[in-house]
């Protein structure tokens, strides 16, 4: 059977002598012109090291940087010393210059052949420092995911059976109560699934999603529609640039980003202030922002907020903020962008005893940034 050429070709021996013989005969030509010009032997001599540079460099094995200097001293003995065409080794002075080529030779291809070999460690070393980090990621979204689910399933189940077993007993009101639990903790579960639904769809090996040129009003306007679905009764206060802007993305995991930051604001800062959702752009970024007025977050925890941990710590066990947050880091890394939690700054009055007000939080803040192209930037409120 006939292999093809390309197979071939790709073995490294062959690869490797295939280039060498193919810069020895490049540089040789290219000497010829130098010689016809009546360039200085000594010229060309440095130009068969930066040969052996190139061979040392696009070859696999130190052998074929060797191999190359050796060449290039037989070449310019060949073509460039008198008489021409012919081996001559016993020219006065000749062997002292063979032997310093030949050192210089051996030194520029080792040196590139070890600088090559280096840059190749560090290559593996960060793929390998970026294997560890997805696999931290995927250990924390485990761990969130099954404390998160295991919560609200176990309560669905509890709320269930107290009602098949005492529901003949139960008044109205009871009975109410637990399906209003029941119907709470399956549309939590639901968002759970369409969070780790959202998370399959981006290829762990390089973070890559397909993105297309998407309205940012629209994709903004979507994700509350979807949540006000949910959340029937919550409040929020929408701002998006007066200008039409497209930027590109996968809107379902943007806006799957937007409506887990959104229902985070709205079940964890304790708060009946409206929820407010605004866009900001430069001339490089566009910025979504979510701000609630609740309680803040922790100090202690807003290094990691993003790391999956927070459920397991969350007063509030069955809505803990862990997955949401971890894959909304995880879509935003996938575009390019970077996402970020704060406290909003706030002032407590502190009577006679202080002569300055306390800082202390009045809600939090969190906002995810996505690349974009020339735009104009004009802000105006449109209530949704």
């Amino acid at each position: 059977m006939v292999r093809p050429l390309s197979r071939i070709l790709r073995r490294p021996v062959v690869h490797d002598t295939c280039v060498t013989v193919l810069f020895l005969v490049l540089g040789t030509l290219l000497a010829q012109l130098l010689n016809a010009a009546l360039v200085n032997i000594t010229n060309i001599s440095f130009l068969y090291v930066l040969v052996v540079v190139f061979i040392a460099r696009y070859t696999t094995s130190y052998l074929y940087g060797i191999i190359g200097s050796l060449l290039s001293i037989v070449c310019i003995n060949f073509f460039f010393t008198y008489p021409y065409m012919h081996l001559n080794f016993t020219m006065d002075g000749y062997p002292f210059a063979f032997l310093v080529m030949l050192i210089v030779s051996f030194v520029t291809s080792a040196t590139t052949t070890n600088l090559k070999k280096q840059a190749r460690i560090l290559a593996e070393r960060e793929k390998e420092l970026a294997a560890a980090e997805n696999e931290k990621m995927r250990a924390n979204l485990l761990r969130a995911i099954s404390h998160d689910l295991r919560t609200p399933l176990t309560s669905i189940i509890g709320s269930a059976n107290l009602y098949l077993e005492n529901g003949a007993m139960m008044q109205e009101t009871e009975k109410f109560t637990l399906i209003h639990n029941i119907h709470e903790d399956a549309n939590w579960l639901l968002n759970m699934v369409e969070n780790i639904l959202s998370v399959t769809r981006i290829n762990t090996a390089d973070a890559k999603v397909t993105k297309t040129a998407e309205p940012v009003e629209e994709v903004v306007s979507e994700a509350v529609i979807r949540l006000k679905k949910r959340i029937t009764d919550a409040d929020i206060h929408v701002k998006v640039p007066d200008d039409f802007l497209m930027i590109p993305m996968d809107a379902m995991l943007i806006e799957q980003v937007i409506i887990n930051l959104l229902e985070n604001a709205i079940i964890h800062s304790r708060s009946k202030k409206p929820i407010d959702c605004f866009v900001t752009c430069d001339e490089r970024y566009v910025t979504f922002h979510v701000r609630d007025y609740g309680i803040g977050i922790p100090e202690d925890k807003l290094a990691t907020i993003f790391d999956g941990t927070g459920s397991s710590s969350n007063s509030d066990s069955s809505r803990g903020m862990g997955i949401g947050l971890s894959i909304c880091k995880t879509i935003v890394a996938a575009h390019d962008g970077t996402i970020t939690a704060c406290n909003i700054p706030g002032e407590v009055p502190t009577g006679h005893h202080f002569r300055h007000p306390i800082p202390a939080p009045c809600g939090a803040e969190f906002s995810f940034t996505l690349p974009r192209g020339d735009y104009s930037h004009t802000v105006s409120e449109e209530p949704l």
